[in-house]
């Protein structure tokens, strides 16, 4: 992509700075992610029916709900609801999420990319007139690439990120990531990210015993 075809805002936050790359992803989100957000979407709708045709499929055919609360037998109709009430809020709840969840998978489905650049100290993300800026020593240099003909997705894990808490288990961390989904050139994008990745490493570099031989004699003689 030619600097030139640039949002103008997107040229004012780069000034001077040598470019490595630039370009517009066709997508925000790779379609595997919409694709899963979908599936499980519709698992997890189709596991709420279950609580949906068993609490109210008797009221469609005007036949009364039975079902025990406390241990208590209770039996419910279209002439009293009120024991369906409390029930009916949390299978309710349920079924938002469950509506939601597949609301925000078809809304990963249709939703653009923005232009990604990347200079030698950080990669820059502009979508919308809304920038995100993210240091080269911010990546950990996990990548994950999905790409066919030299087209696909890029997915690049951050240090940053938050703890996932998990039961009998210590707690996970999950990474941030940064999705540069349906783009040309995947490999040689990739490739320069990696090489600044590793400039900017902020990790310091540890020798093994047999690389500090192979130094000076300074470093020879600890040994």
């Amino acid at each position: 992509m030619n600097v030139t075809e640039l949002p103008i805002d997107l040229k004012k936050l780069i000034e001077n700075e040598r470019i490595d790359f630039s370009v517009k992803a066709k997508r925000n989100y790779p379609l595997s992610k919409a694709f899963g957000r979908l599936i499980f979407g519709i698992a997890y709708c189709a596991f709420v029916s279950i609580f949906v045709v068993a609490f109210f499929g008797p009221l469609l055919k005007n036949e009364e709900v039975h079902f025990t609360s406390n241990d208590v037998p209770v039996t419910a109709s279209w002439d009293d609801l009120s024991e369906l009430v409390v029930p009916g809020m949390i299978i309710g709840l349920f079924v938002i999420v469950g509506i939601g969840l597949m609301i925000s998978a078809f809304y990963m489905f249709f939703q653009k990319g923005g232009y990604f650049v990347g200079t030698q100290t950080r990669m820059i993300q502009y979508r919308n007139g809304k920038s995100t800026i993210t240091d080269w020593e911010q990546f950990s240099g996990n990548v994950k690439i999905n790409a066919k003909n030299n087209f696909g997705d890029l997915e690049y894990e951050l240090r940053t990120g938050k703890l996932q808490s998990r039961k009998n288990e210590s707690d996970k961390f999950i990474p941030d990531v940064i999705y540069i989904a349906a783009i040309e050139n995947v490999y040689e994008i990739e490739k320069i990210c990696k090489m600044r990745i590793k400039e900017n490493d902020p990790t310091p570099a540890t020798l093994s015993i047999e690389e500090i031989k192979s130094e000076p004699a300074f470093f020879k003689n600890i040994f």
